[in-house]
């Protein structure tokens, strides 16, 4: 797999992997000398021949090289594979509730394009990338023996490299197991909350496990109160607050599939009486209860990404924008809002301007409780802007005084 293919960069390209990223872009490259085949690891050498490190090559992407390593003497082989995973295992065990976490986080990781969920005893794989997907089965198997030796045993293994991305590398989509089959509706615990994570038909890989410790900061909020969650995916949201002690909690999705997930994981911790969900489009849900003169004591916005690219940007702060605007008009005189973003191309500034930009038109006063990213297995690397993408806020808004 390894070969002696050496491509070199224009001058002044590479800026990002000179910043610490990992990624070579089609029109940074100058010239390639060698043989190759797409998935290779080749040798990349900055315009004057400078060492700048090996990684896997891809003509179909116009990401051309992820850097796997910034060693030039270094073999991608076996040994290398299993530190990179060892080190990624090592990591949440210090940072997080390893019941259920990511364990692998593709850039962040130094493992470029793959995803690896542990939800309970059961993985979940996620390969974007043409060069990762030939270490895919190596890197479940020292998942599965590292994860022993900490008396975790796995019982199942599902891939959902379903996603559009794969489209960009000249993949295929593919779903299925990798290896035994299983009952693939599989318990967690998070928070204290039960729920059926479905990882063959769920969103991405079936629970958004970046927003866990996002949730638990809404149960302190929630106790004895009325709750609206918009976007509630699963009633993960709704769900903290109902465990919390929330004394009503509306959750809303225009998915039927989420709604029916929820509404079983509402009876699994028998929130069934507290906690209820319907399918409808938010948009239009909320201007209804507005005009009703509904008014609630925490109000939680968890959008899907309005933007997925640079272009949609000006439509994504519209549709920011419009949700906290109406989000904010249904929470009661000194009740709390927390709302945030999943969009890598929504950065900070962008949706902290647009926030405020809310709050100024409904005439509301925000007192920021609280400024949170996604939970610590999902780490930020700096310089990898992609990422850094989950924003989250809490606010107490109160009426201008």
């Amino acid at each position: 797999m390894d070969n002696h293919t050496i491509v070199t960069l224009k001058k002044g390209e590479g800026r990002t992997i000179k910043s610490g990223g990992l990624w070579i872009f089609d029109n940074e490259i100058e010239s390639i000398l060698g043989t190759f085949k797409n998935g290779d690891i080749v040798t990349i050498h900055d315009f004057d021949g400078y060492p700048m490190g090996r990684g896997f090559i891809n003509q179909n992407s116009k990401i051309r090289i992820r850097l796997m390593t910034r060693n030039v003497h270094q073999e991608i082989d076996a040994e290398f594979i299993m530190g990179r995973v060892k080190d990624a295992w090592e990591y949440r065990k210090k940072t997080v509730d390893i019941s259920s976490c990511r364990i692998i986080f593709g850039d962040a990781d130094f493992l470029p394009g793959l995803v690896v969920d542990k939800f309970s005893d059961v993985l979940v794989v996620q390969s974007l990338a043409l060069g990762i997907d030939r270490f895919k089965e190596e890197i479940v198997e020292d998942l599965k023996t590292i994860l022993k030796e900490d008396g975790i045993e796995i019982r199942g293994v599902y891939e959902r490299s379903d996603a559009k991305e794969r489209d960009k590398e000249g993949m295929p989509r593919v779903k299925g197991f990798i290896g035994e089959e299983f009952d693939t509706n599989v318990e967690i615990v998070e928070n204290g909350v039960r729920y059926i994570v479905d990882v063959k038909d769920g969103q991405k890989t079936g629970f958004f496990l970046d927003q866990k410790y996002n949730r638990l900061a809404i149960q302190k909020l929630c106790k004895g109160a009325k709750v609206l969650d918009c976007f509630t995916h699963t009633g993960s949201f709704a769900l903290n607050a109902g465990i919390a002690g929330a004394a009503s909690v509306r959750g809303v999705d225009a998915s039927e599939l989420a709604v029916n997930q929820a509404t079983e994981n509402a009876a699994l911790n028998g929130l069934s009486d507290t906690v209820k969900f319907e399918c409808r489009d938010v948009f239009e849900l909320l201007p209804e209860l507005e005009e009703s003169g509904e008014k609630f004591d925490v109000v939680i916005l968890d959008p899907p990404a309005f933007t997925k690219s640079k272009n949609s940007i000006k439509n994504a702060i519209k549709g920011y924008r419009e949700i906290n605007r109406r989000g904010l008009k249904l929470v009661k005189n000194g009740g709390y809002l927390a709302t945030c973003s999943c969009s890598h191309f929504m950065d900070f500034e962008t949706f902290t301007k647009t926030i405020g930009q809310a709050a100024a038109n409904v005439h509301k006063r925000l007192k920021q409780v609280e400024f949170r990213t996604q939970s610590p297995d999902h780490p930020i690397l700096w310089s990898a802007d992609e990422s850094y993408y989950l924003k989250f806020y809490i606010f107490q808004v109160v009426d201008e005084k």
